[in-house]
């Protein structure tokens, strides 16, 4: 690449904790390799570009936009749209933009309820008038406008069309790695690939395994495991076998289970059914004497069975959003 038409990038950040933003730090010394391919353009946590300025730019102007954050309100939606526009190429950038995240679990709710719970019913608030943030608002001095706080959240890819998946949460350092050498080099893979290794976690994890059944579910906190064996294999809820490797097993190696940021593996449907699939296949009972009940209390153990298998997917999966009824 020559050094004279260095590319334009640009960072953003929606629904999201920013943990994605310091994950693009946590590269170290590569931050200077982006230096020298790229101009940053338009990062509004560390620059000072205002919107304006990403509207005032010729469409494709900006060749790489790395977007965190899922979509939850209607800033988010026009600055996704906005960014698409201008940009030759948008990388879903981490869980939430990639599957919903943590923030897709709203969709447990509707805005309506959030809004209430928030404002309304929270033990510490204080809100005697009972006010609840509207889109618009008259003051004396003309119409203050918020975002509006929209019904669902949405994955980036449903919102508009992404080229590039870089999973995690936050991306692992090697893949932001991988990825930037890729850009460097122009060696980019077919558009809406995932920035990934195909394996799943399990392919990664050190930990033995010995196609155990198990009769026992446990959550993080009710046993330590043994150091050396499959985690899922002493009771303890997994993800590895239906999440998409490339973080290297980080948690398993401290004794903490995958809970499935690297979103689905290949060969998943989704993660969550993913995952309860690979469950059902080393529940310990009979399945020609086990009563229908008997399973139910088996599976009655798994105390959060969305926060537990569609904590990084819910907005993603087939079910979307729990069913609201009017």
């Amino acid at each position: 690449m020559s050094m004279n038409k260095k590319l334009k990038i640009a960072f953003y950040w929606a629904a999201s904790c920013g943990g994605c933003e310091i994950a693009v730090l946590d590269i170290n010394e590569k931050i200077l390799d982006v230096v020298k391919i790229a101009d940053i353009v338009f990062w509004p946590v560390a620059l000072d570009v205002k919107y304006a300025d990403v509207e005032a730019m010729p469409d494709k102007y900006i060749d790489i936009t790395f977007f965190n954050g899922s979509i939850r309100n209607s800033e988010q939606e026009y600055m996704a749209k906005l960014l698409r526009k201008k940009s030759k190429t948008l990388v879903a950038f981490g869980s939430c933009a990639h599957e919903g995240c943590v923030p897709g679990l709203a969709n447990l709710h509707d805005s309506k309820e959030i809004l209430e719970h928030v404002y309304l019913k929270e033990k510490s608030v204080v809100n005697p008038e009972g006010v609840i943030p509207q889109p618009e608002t008259k003051v004396k001095e003309g119409v203050l406008e918020i975002p509006e706080f929209y019904d669902i959240v949405k994955t980036l890819a449903q919102t508009v069309d992404v080229d590039y998946y870089l999973p995690g949460c936050p991306p692992p350092v090697p893949l932001i790695v991988n990825a930037i050498d890729a850009i460097a080099k122009n060696e980019l893979p077919p558009k809406g690939s995932v920035l990934a290794p195909l394996k799943a976690v399990c392919d990664e994890c050190p930990r033995k395994r010995e196609n155990k059944k198990i009769t026992k579910i446990y959550r993080v906190h009710e046993k330590a495991p043994e150091p050396e064996k499959c985690l899922l294999e002493q009771g303890i809820l997994c993800m590895g076998p239906a999440t998409r490797s490339g973080c290297g097993a980080q948690c398993l190696k401290v004794d903490m289970p995958c809970t499935g940021c690297g979103g689905a593996a290949p060969n998943m449907p989704e993660l969550g059914a993913g995952m309860i699939t690979a469950l059902a296949a080393i529940l310990g009972y009979d399945e020609k004497s086990a009563s229908l009940e008997d399973v139910e209390k088996l599976m009655a153990q798994v105390k959060d069975p969305v926060g537990t298998f569609y904590m990084y997917s819910l907005p993603a999966s087939i079910l979307r959003r729990k069913v609201m009824k009017k």
